[in-house]
């Protein structure tokens, strides 16, 4: 058994729905043709065990009942035909013949039904996709003003196959006018999207038994929390070899969504860390080998399919043609050239620089250090390397470095820093405060256990104006390094509401709890056994940490986070443990943060980051497009100028020079506005220091 008390909120999930890219070259799966689909022994054996675990050992003490039924049934459907594109509503009635029997085919009666609910799935998908590959035969007419919803989580079923005709007519001719708008060629076109649709027929066919339950057993898990999960035996082993780190690939996590492969993380420390192009929430179209290697089509291909494409040798070059994050379909696709290589401890590491803040004739320099996890390499430390790597290690020599440049004040970078080891978050606390209690924790059974500064004898490493900066994909240990330093009033928490991942998992391997197994295995399942609670007593879970001084950001907030899942745990309170905190800063955050509104307005990189993220939610907010080539040109046309109006305004008020061209544009790399302002506020903090050091202490000025 393997305990996970912190970590990426996404980083441990069902294979089938998700992957680290950490491989080495790998010969492209066979195809299995699986046409009758139906439980095998093992799956009863692991279901009446996964029920067991749940029942004594889960967080939420859930009873396996008809309640809990009716919810897995409905997540079951969801996880099949999320987008209601191939299911019709009298199939979904017919399914709530099973809506009070599923807690009792995991105890013990035939889980027949939940593969005859995938083949009707699978049935309705072999018609819905025949049917795209008939629509090919003709070219649509582009100028025909109608609209796509490429949306339907929310729609109603479809009651009849000609009204599902119709959605796929729509979707397939988005698909065709996606290509015809990158100029593709109507043969073309033909074949790129017969191909797509006869590889996602023969996906279907090359289903097996345990892919089927193991979609099934995801469903029942997920509906407890979303970050307990089970992996089917092969896949166990994949998660084995992924964090190994032995194998080589680009350093991402993905999932599929709607037939797309989606980006979910970005590991720190790999390829596309180091690269910083590719961001959580894109989507990756085609992958191409090499730097001249034909970029292969890859939408509605199987997760595992495309992971082989990405995975290859160490140092040789991938291409990922990606859609980015929130981009309306049919909008622009970028490429991107990554060499293949292994997440390296190195550039996990901790880092530093000097922003120089100038005010009133003087420059402030404000040291900012920026934390992409939270590592240790326990490896070194086994073997008695009293030098092993650590988060809180690097941290402290680079507080010493830049204490030795003369710095006025810091910055603790957490953006995108979706956690690590537990210890190292206490441990990086116990630099800024002194010793004391940093987190709680709650198992199952209600026991609560108090984790403290691991080091307390230390002296406290850096004692002057702090500002700790986050975003929404800031979780866990992130979220508890945070939580801490703003209990104490030890510093600013500046930026976005944080992730709000405050669960515990254990990880079980099903295989050691039975006395015989089949050659296949039992897999393994990821269990929530666990919450942490803030020294004052608030639960890190499902609200995350809320920043003192709240900064505009990209992130969309509403799609992304704990809070936006329907079975995360709720945030609750236990009792406040003795800490000793500071004085309270609520009159200087008041003031850091007039000062911060007050530049906000004159800023010329502060308005253009907030005018772009106007820019970017318009377009989440649509669930429709245009099939209309010509409004659909103009569209692309119209947010292509805008883009770079907004960049021109930018450089004018900064008096440089202005950009010709959307495409020189696309070559700039914007500035860090969040990671600028947190050294203005940090700078303000400072001064207000030094103001107080000069008056009499009944001033009433905090630092």
């Amino acid at each position: 058994m393997t305990q996970y008390v912190t970590g990426a909120p996404l980083r441990i999930a069902a294979a089938i729905l998700s992957l680290f890219l950490l491989a080495a070259a790998a010969s492209p799966p066979t195809a299995e043709t699986n046409s009758e689909l139906a439980p095998l022994p093992r799956h009863e054996k692991i279901g009446q065990l996964v029920t067991e675990f749940v029942q004594k050992s889960h967080y939420r003490q859930a009873a396996v009942d008809d309640d809990l039924s009716s919810q897995v049934l409905d997540r079951y459907i969801e996880s099949l035909d999320n987008n209601r594109l191939y299911l019709l509503e009298s199939d979904v009635a017919a399914f709530e013949k099973y809506r009070y029997k599923i807690d009792d085919m995991v105890r013990a009666d035939p889980l027949t039904p939940v593969f005859d609910m995938f083949d009707v799935y699978r049935t309705r998908a072999r018609e819905r996709l025949s049917y795209a590959i008939q629509l090919l035969e003709t070219e649509p007419d582009y100028t025909i003003d109608e609209e796509y919803e490429f949306d339907r989580e929310e729609a109603p079923w479809a009651k009849s196959k000609s009204e599902l005709d119709e959605i796929w007519r729509k979707r397939v001719k988005n698909d065709t006018l996606s290509l015809a708008m990158a100029d593709k060629e109507w043969t073309e076109i033909q074949e790129t999207l017969h191909k797509r649709y006869s590889r996602f027929l023969k996906r279907m066919d090359q289903v097996k038994n345990d892919d089927v339950f193991e979609t099934f057993m995801n469903a029942f898990a997920h509906t407890l929390d979303p970050h307990s999960s089970y992996l089917s035996p092969r896949n166990s082993e994949e998660y084995r070899i992924q964090m190994s780190l032995s194998y080589f690939g680009i350093g991402a996590s993905l999932q599929v969504d709607d037939d797309y492969v989606m980006v979910i993380n970005i590991i720190p420390g790999g390829p596309a860390s180091i690269d910083g192009s590719l961001q959580p929430k894109d989507r990756i179209t085609a992958v191409g080998e090499g730097p001249d290697g034909e970029l292969v089509d890859v939408i509605g291909w199987r997760l595992d399919d495309v992971v082989q494409l990405i995975r290859g040798p160490e140092n040789t070059e991938v291409r990922l043609q990606i859609l980015p994050a929130g981009a309306l379909p049919g909008s622009p696709e970028t490429i991107l050239s990554l060499t293949r290589d292994q997440v390296k401890l190195e550039e996990q590491a901790a880092k530093s620089e000097i922003i120089t803040v100038p005010r009133d004739g003087r420059e402030w320099s404000i040291g900012v250090i920026e934390v992409p996890s939270f590592y240790r390499d326990y490896r070194a430390l086994s073997n008695g390397d009293k030098d092993y790597t650590s988060t809180t290690k690097d941290v402290k020599r680079l507080i010493d470095e830049l204490e030795e440049q003369g710095i006025d004040g810091l910055v603790i970078d957490l953006r995108n820093n979706g956690g690590g080891h537990l210890t190292e978050a206490t441990a990086l606390s116990g630099l800024f405060i002194d010793n004391g209690p940093v987190v709680q924790l709650r198992n199952s059974n209600g026991r609560i256990s108090r984790l403290d500064d691991p080091d307390p004898v230390a002296r406290v490493a850096y004692n002057g104006p702090l500002a700790v900066l986050v975003n929404r994909y800031s979780a866990s240990a992130s979220e508890i390094f945070a939580a801490a330093i703003q209990d104490y009033a030890r510093g600013v928490i500046i930026g976005q509401q944080t992730f709000g991942k405050g669960t515990v998992q254990n990880l079980y391997s099903l295989d050691q709890y039975v006395r015989r197994q089949d050659e296949e295995g039992l897999g393994q399942l990821t269990l929530t056994i666990g919450k942490y609670y803030r020294v004052t007593g608030e639960s890190t879970q499902h609200r995350g940490v809320n920043p003192d001084i709240l900064l505009p950001s990209p992130i969309d907030a509403s799609q992304v986070g704990e809070s936006v899942r329907e079975t995360a745990l709720p945030w609750d309170t236990i009792r406040t443990t003795r800490f000793r905190a500071g004085e309270p800063l609520n009159a200087t955050i008041s003031s850091l943060t007039a000062n911060h509104l007050e530049r906000s307005k004159v800023d010329p990189d502060y308005q253009y980051l907030t005018a772009g993220i106007k820019e970017v939610e318009k377009a989440r907010a649509r669930k429709t497009v245009s099939l209309n080539i010509n409004k659909r040109l103009a569209e692309r046309e119209d947010d292509r100028q805008r883009g770079l109006e907004r960049e021109n305004q930018r450089r004018a008020a900064l008096g440089m020079e202005p950009i010709e061209s959307v495409e020189e544009l696309e070559k700039l790399e914007g500035p860090d506005v969040q990671r600028n302002e947190a050294a203005e506020i940090v700078s303000d903090l400072a001064q207000m220091r030094e103001v107080k050091a000069h008056l009499p202490q009944t001033a009433g000025i905090q630092p």
